[in-house]
């Protein structure tokens, strides 16, 4: 074989950009972002008022660290059937450009030192917290649950959830009732979010034999779920009362209200046959999380008294 016809076989050499992109891809941003937002009203309802900006940005830094690690021993534990839908074929590990060794190491050593980052900046509690969200998302989610139950983000989810309990141990070292409505908020959010986007890529999982509901119910069945959790979501968010005032009561009563409204009118063009977008349901999830927890915040910041 000349020269030539061997280069020629050699995979393409990757640069130094494309590495660290390829590794940063390994962490699924866009997700650790929305955690963020949670971590700092969570915070600020702790701190019942604004605490101090080293302690919001060493929290931020850890949790992000630690939800970069749980996503980067996801992709490695999901590298297979990550290739086989449209949606995660380009990541890191689908793709290759990451190896699954260098993925691992690069997973536990974030965890490591997102658990080491915490204890020495904001406390012992919170590290723990953060390893425990980690094996959680990655032991009981990703290899238990994921492939065998259609239940999976329903409880899955929950590690989703720790990022507010991390936040309210980071401020308190303790973690109080408050802290625990908040993560069934975002509990009994996660189903009807997920869900909606499991329905637009049904096909998707289905392919790669991952037992969405959607791939094992009805639409029908799926659609009645979401409005049973988009209720139940709606009223727990109302346990926060006695810790806020007007502003946050009044956002959740009427944002919650439409989330409940759009999520039937989902249930009902499912039922009556007709074609729906499950995906504006998804993208209203957000916003409503998020300005959700954004009136938590402003609440905490103005001090008004509370309802209750």
């Amino acid at each position: 074989m000349s020269h030539r016809g061997a280069a020629a076989t050699l995979p393409p050499k990757r640069g130094l950009l494309d590495t660290v992109r390829a590794y940063v891809g390994l962490t699924k941003a866009r997700i650790i972002e929305q955690l963020l937002v949670v971590t700092v009203p969570a915070m600020m309802l702790a701190q019942r008022g604004i605490p101090s900006v080293w302690l919001i940005l060493a929290t931020l830094v850890g949790g992000t660290m630690a939800a970069a690690s749980a996503h980067a021993l996801n992709c490695v534990a999901d590298a297979d059937i990550d290739a086989k839908m449209k949606r995660t074929a380009r990541r890191p590990t689908a793709k290759g450009e990451v190896t699954p060794r260098n993925a691992l190491v690069f997973g536990l050593a974030l965890a490591a030192l997102s658990a080491v980052w915490l204890w020495l900046t904001t406390n012992l509690l919170s590290a723990v917290l953060s390893l425990a969200a980690i094996a959680f998302y990655v032991l009981v989610y990703t290899l238990l649950l994921k492939r065998r139950t259609s239940q999976n983000i329903v409880w899955g989810g929950a590690a989703g959830c720790m990022p507010v309990v991390i936040g309210w141990s980071a401020v308190t070292g303790t973690v109080e009732w408050p802290a625990l409505v908040m993560f069934g908020i975002i509990f009994f959010w996660t189903p009807p979010h997920f869900w909606a986007l499991a329905m637009k890529y049904k096909d998707d999982y289905a392919a790669a034999e991952v037992p969405m509901l959607p791939v094992v119910a009805t639409p029908r069945q799926v659609s009645v779920r979401i409005v049973a959790y988009a209720w139940v979501m709606v009223v727990w968010t109302l346990l926060l009362a006695p810790v806020t005032s007007w502003i946050y009561v009044a956002f959740a009563l009427v944002a919650g209200a439409y989330f409940v409204v759009m999520a039937h009118r989902l249930h009902t063009g499912v039922k009556a046959g007709r074609e729906v977008s499950p995906m504006r349901l998804f993208h209203l999830s957000n916003l409503y999380l998020c300005g959700l927890f954004l009136a938590i915040a402003v609440d905490a910041a103005i001090g008004l008294p509370t309802v209750l």
